[in-house]
Formats: C-alpha cells, structure tokens, sequence
C-alpha cells in the first residue's frame, strides 16, 4: 500500500527540488531523513517536512510500521510562476519569475 503526501506551489523551481528528490528515490525512510538533515539545499527541508508528513499518514491512517517503510515514488511538476518587473536604469524593466512546484512523496512498506 503506498501512502501519499503532497506539497502545492513550493516556493521554489523544480529542476532545484528534483536534484535533492533524486538523492532520496528508492531509499528506506530513515537514510532519506539522514540524507535531509544533512543537505544544505533549500529544497532540502521543503522536501524533510513533506517525507514527515507522509510517514505520519502512514502510521496514523494505515498502522503501518515505520522502520518498514521506504520511499517509493518522489516527483516533482511545475507550478504556476509568478511574474514580476524589476526597475532598471533610462525607464526600462526586466522579468523576474518566481517559479514555483509540485511536489510529490509516496511511501511504501518494503516486502
């Protein structure tokens, strides 16, 4: 059974958040908490607390053990992006986009 938690509009693009979830793919739940902990990305405690949450739902709504459990399935989509003007010299403007993501965790028990 796997069990899902998910994070809407991540304040942060996802080819950033898809470098650290490439770390955690396919691992048991407690090396992807250390390999977390450790990371000084900034996706790195977005993603921490998402993979928290999902081993709550797991053990709170299914009973299932958590040093059974593994990360089964991570993904990252692209959200809206969020478009802004920054003043520059003689009247001119330049785009600012503040991307955003989806993220997805989906967790496992390892048979």
């Amino acid at each position: 059974m796997e069990i899902t938690a998910r994070l809407q509009n991540a304040p942060l693009s996802a080819q950033k958040a898809r470098l650290v979830g490439d770390q955690i793919r396919n691992q048991p739940v407690e090396n992807a908490l250390n390999t977390l902990k450790f990371s000084s990305k900034k996706a790195a405690s977005i993603i921490k607390k998402l993979l928290e949450s999902a081993i709550a739902n797991a053990e709170h709504n299914n009973g299932v053990d958590i040093d059974d459990l593994v990360v089964s399935t991570f993904f990252v989509n692209e959200g809206v992006t969020m478009k802004r003007f920054k003043a520059r010299a003689k009247g001119r403007a330049n785009h600012i986009l503040k991307r955003t993501c989806h993220i997805t965790i989906k967790v496992s028990e390892f048979n």
